[in-house]
């Protein structure tokens, strides 16, 4: 380190972050909310209070930097040795140099340090230094297509959850003398061998409640055995088990006593030679060889090497790609992360990824054709050559969607030159505007732009970082949809090689992914979960489409089970979700529906079902109960309170007894049903004030009410004067008591059919043309504004029904991540996974044809776990024709043909020995075997067109230039095919 004078460097690129944010002991969720889900408070907490130095900063250095500035530690300090040359700018931002000391003693503030594409020599005096002072290293390079990651996180390191998964939990059905647990109705348990779990409210074995955590050696799907529990007395019933996360204790080797395991080719060359080898020399390549295989054997390391392995190394040395710069940019940020906060299991100790099969095999590579140019792409160029440099920077891409996925994208793009040149385009559409929580991981934005649309703001930023862009992004502010094919049309389509999504959604994925099939356009395709990640590759004719599969469907609840026998939190929470929804948004859009729809009474009545509701809600909210004041707001706040925490309860005891009995005789109060008690109102409960106070002004926001200024006092004084009326248990009220019972109070059964008595409820209605002018304002679910008193009901409204059914309670940070349905973000793993999908673009821009060198990607950086295998291909169907077996693509075939009448249609499909049973265009049945004759009649002479619009009853719009018919056929043996759809053109 003496000969080594390190220039300090500060990040002035616009990922620049707040510094009253950082290193704050209190964390701001408005701004760190994705990550909190990930982390945790504590994991946080410890990583605003670190210090991480860097030193080296081509590419590689800036994307860690970047994405440990996103996750807020305490301070950030760079250093470099080298100057900054034009070629660095294939991958690295901007940044302005600083001096500082030259001893090592200078490391000993800071809690990590990363060391990125640096000497080796530096490597092991660095690294054994803070292995000895118990300094975290991490130590990181990449050399074109090739990279590795170091850890050394010292001795006895603690990890304190090693996989970032929520605690399993689950209700005790029994337990044996043996000490085998069984799950309730052979409910999965989820738990694996040396797992640890505790236990509360089990009855007979109470000395297992909240016990030491007992150690799981799983026995089946539904049973575990936790040990001995001789003197623990025999189990009578009940009981919930809970998963414990253990910390683990992890020893790291210095990286001097590790480097006996890998590689150091290129190392090597560089201490004989004093650089680089340069990019295809043949000379250095053998070099490069002949050292490894010298340094290797002076370590006395047993090494089988790869010839051609490394001379590739030596032709990519040089070389500086932002994807891979991204890959190991994400992954030792979050090592650095794990390093600082204990959270989730590290890499030990070496790790390796290449990406060979993005060479490109199109154009040529030679030494003449990598060398550097004096270009801004020089780095890029040196691993595949200017010739496919020209292809990628004439590639015209479509990026839906400018988030964090989107924002990552367009910044990898935008550092290789991706649509820079003559014919070269990007097109990026996001309908969003830039919210300040988007701050934390979109990195492309900054405070200022919140407000502005993210298409526009993430295009202004990528210009600046490479202003070969200007004039070569379009940006649109669109949703792809069905509603906006006349913008994204025919024209538009046909003149993109390719599309990136970059969306949340699987319906606007769906669609997409469909477009690019009717198209046939390549689909590169990603999405993050926390630390979890995957990219697919969606090919024409090569691979199956993303919507060949699909996720599993959202966890749901019975309502049984929600209504009257909540067991969890989950369940609680989503009670007062609906609580939410039926308190202040349907009563108020029911209430203007009424006013604005003249004829809403008389369709009301002829519902059948649930007209009764609809028409007290009426009555309520217009007349009964209409609020005018405050003081109106906050009883009717109170009175909500009585009804669903005392009155309910009260009725659904005298339902079912705590000391009911089932009909086998079994205590109708146990298993997964909990026996509630009511609650009596407390104003001095945290929980009960702050429902009173959400609901209230939930309410007077409905009727446009105004409560600035009202305090604690005020609201105590509203309620001095209420009287609130006993509650007497209703003995003709039914309640569902199990999910496979029919439900008494749906629609139809036992429907209120009275019509006298409706009418009289309807006669109490005030008229609407007497309201001429007043309107209800409906509440618009919105949880990131933390004024709006959203969240705080819903945490309230489920906390308190968890006290009603003793159930442990949500903060309200939980309960906003799970009402809200809040996909947790990190930008460690956005950062890796467009990395990957860069990658695959270059094989893209390629033209490969051969699906064994494309790769979907699985990872999840918590583990850390890394999966790649080859896309499925697209099926393929059979069917026997005229002229002997026919084999089509089962997705991206089709059968094009021009507007020909339907007896046109059903002759060429009997030429290719296929009888059309069933013909359909969107929702319309066009042509059926099975149709009357006198119907089909006029039909067989139609054009296709002409059928659609008969049947659809509408025109087809002007823009739309094709048709899409699916068919259904048999063959001549009268099996059914499953053939292709018909793209009909119509102008």
């Amino acid at each position: 380190m003496t000969d080594n004078r390190l220039p300090e460097v500060d990040l002035v690129t616009r990922m620049q972050v707040d510094e009253s944010v950082v290193g704050s002991t209190e964390i701001d969720e408005s701004l760190y909310s994705r990550q909190l889900y990930v982390l945790g408070h504590e994991a946080m907490k410890r990583m605003s209070a670190s210090n991480v130095l860097i030193v080296g900063l081509k590419g590689l250095g800036v994307e860690i930097a970047k994405n440990i500035a996103l996750a807020g530690v305490k301070s950030l300090t760079l250093f470099d040795p080298t100057p900054t040359a034009i070629a660095d700018l294939s991958s690295q931002f901007f940044l302005r140099p600083r001096i500082l000391g030259e001893n090592l003693s200078q490391f000993d503030k800071y809690q990590v340090v990363v060391l990125t594409n640096t000497p080796l020599h530096l490597q092991l005096t660095i690294g054994d230094y803070c292995h000895q002072k118990g300094i975290y290293f991490v130590a990181a390079e990449t050399a074109g297509l090739f990279g590795t990651i170091f850890c050394d996180f010292g001795e006895k390191f603690t990890v304190i959850d090693s996989t970032g998964e929520n605690p399993l939990n689950g209700i005790v059905a029994g337990i044996d003398e043996e000490g085998l647990v069984s799950a309730l109705d052979e409910t999965r348990h989820g738990l694996e061998d040396g797992d640890y779990v505790t236990f509360t409210e089990v009855e007979g074995m109470e000395a297992l409640n909240r016990c030491e955590p007992r150690k799981v050696t799983v026995k089946g799907p539904y049973t575990f055995s936790i040990g001995d529990v001789s003197g623990l007395g025999q189990y009578v019933r009940g009981g919930l088990y809970q998963q414990v996360k253990m910390p683990k204790f992890l020893d790291f080797k210095s990286i001097s006593e590790a480097i006996k395991d890998p590689e150091f080719a290129l190392h090597a060359f560089i201490q004989n030679t004093g650089h680089y080898p340069r990019p295809m020399n043949l000379d250095d390549a053998e070099v490069v060889l002949q050292s490894a295989k010298a340094f290797a054997q002076s370590r006395g390391a047993d090494i089988e090497f790869d010839d051609k392995l490394l001379r590739e190394l030596s032709f990519q040395a040089t070389g500086d790609l932002s994807p891979m710069a991204a890959f190991f940019g994400g992954l030792a940020a979050q090592e650095v992360l794990k390093a600082v906060s204990g959270k989730f299991h590290p890499v030990k100790q070496y790790m390796y990824f290449d990406s060979l099969e993005s060479l490109p095999t199109s154009v040529k590579r030679s030494e003449e054709l990598c060398k550097p140019l004096g270009s801004r792409y020089d780095g890029q160029i040196a691993v595949f050559g200017s010739e496919f440099q020209e292809k990628i920077s004439n590639v015209k891409q479509f990026l839906v969607g400018a988030g964090a996925i989107g924002c990552e994208m367009l910044k990898n793009w935008a550092m290789i030159g991706l649509g820079t040149g003559p014919n070269g385009k990007i097109t990026v559409t996001d309908m969003d505007s830039i919210e300040k929580s988007n701050l934390n991981r979109q990195f492309l934005f900054r405070p200022k732009d919140v407000g502005g649309m993210k298409s526009d703001c993430a295009a202004q930023a990528v210009q600046a970082m490479n202003p070969d862009l200007v004039g070569h992004i379009v940006c649109l502010k669109d949703r792809v949809s069905q509603d906006t094919e006349h913008i994204f049309n025919e024209d538009f389509w046909n003149e993109l090689d390719g599309v990136t999504n970059a969306l949340d959604n699987v319906e606007a994925r769906t669609y997409v992914d469909r477009r690019c099939v009717f198209f046939h356009k390549p689909l590169l395709e990603s999405g993050t979960l926390g630390t979890k990640g995957n990219t697919q590759v969606v090919l024409p004719r090569l691979t199956e489409s993303y919507s060949s599969s699909q996720d599993p469907p959202e966890q749901s609840f019975p309502m049984c089970t929600l209504r009257s026998f909540p067991n969890n939190i989950n369940h609680t929470i989503a009670w007062a979700r609906e609580l939410f929804e039926s308190s202040f948004v349907k009563p108020a859009e029911t209430v203007n529906l009424y006013l604005t729809q003249p004829n809403y009474l008389e369709s009301t009545l002829k519902q059948g079902g649930n007209e009764k509701a609809t028409l007290e809600m009426l009555v309520d909210y217009l007349k009964n109960e209409r609020a005018l004041t405050f003081e109106d707001c906050v009883q009717w706040a109170r009175m909500l309170f009585e009804k669903q925490y005392n009155n309910a309860i009260q009725q659904l005891l005298f339902n079912f007894p705590k000391d009911a009995v089932s009909s086998s005789g079994t205590p109708f109060w146990s298993g997964p049903k909990r026996a509630p008690d009511p609650l009596k109102f407390d104003p001095e409960n945290p929980t009960h004030y702050s429902f009173l106070e959400a609901a209230t002004n939930l309410h007077a926001f409905n009727y446009n009410i105004n409560l600035k200024g009202k305090g604690k006092v005020d609201y105590l004084n509203a309620l001095d004067s209420m009287i609130i009326p006993d509650f007497s248990p209703d003995s003709k009220v039914k309640i569902q008591a199990d999910d496979k019972d029919p439900d008494p109070n749906a629609a139809g059964a036992g429907a209120f059919d009275d019509d006298t008595e409706l009418q009289n409820i309807a006669n109490q209605i005030p008229d609407a043309k007497s309201m001429a002018g007043f309107k209800l304002t409906p509440v618009e679910f919105e949880k990131d504004d933390d004024t709006n008193y959203h969240i705080d009901f819903i945490t309230a409204a489920s906390n308190l029904r968890a006290e009603n059914y003793k159930i442990e309670q949500a903060d309200r940070h939980k309960t906003k991540f799970i009402a809200g349905k809040i996909i947790p973000a990190i930008a460690t793993t956005t950062a890796l996974v467009t990395g990957l999908v860069v990658l695959e673009l270059y094989k893209i821009i390629d033209g490969k044809d051969d699906i064994e060198q494309y790769k979907n990607g699985f990872i999840n950086l918590a583990l850390p776990f890394f999966g790649f295998s080859e896309p499925i291909a697209s099926p393929k169907v059979e069917y026997n024709g005229p002229n002997g077996k026919v084999t089509l693509d089962k997705i991206w075939d089709r059968f094009e043909i021009k507007d020909i009448t339907l007896q046109e249609l059903i002759d060429e499909f009997a030429k290719k020995g296929l009888s059309i049973s069933m013909l359909s265009s969107g929702v319309s049945l066009l042509y059926a075997a099975f149709f009357p004759p006198a119907k089909l009649k006029e039909k067989y002479s139609m054009k296709l067109s002409q059928l659609v619009e008969t049947v659809s009853k509408k025109p087809i719009p002007e823009h739309q230039k094709e048709v899409i018919f699916e068919v259904v056929t048999e063959d001549a043996d009268g099996e059914d095919v499953e053939v292709p759809y018909i793209k009909v053109n119509i102008r």
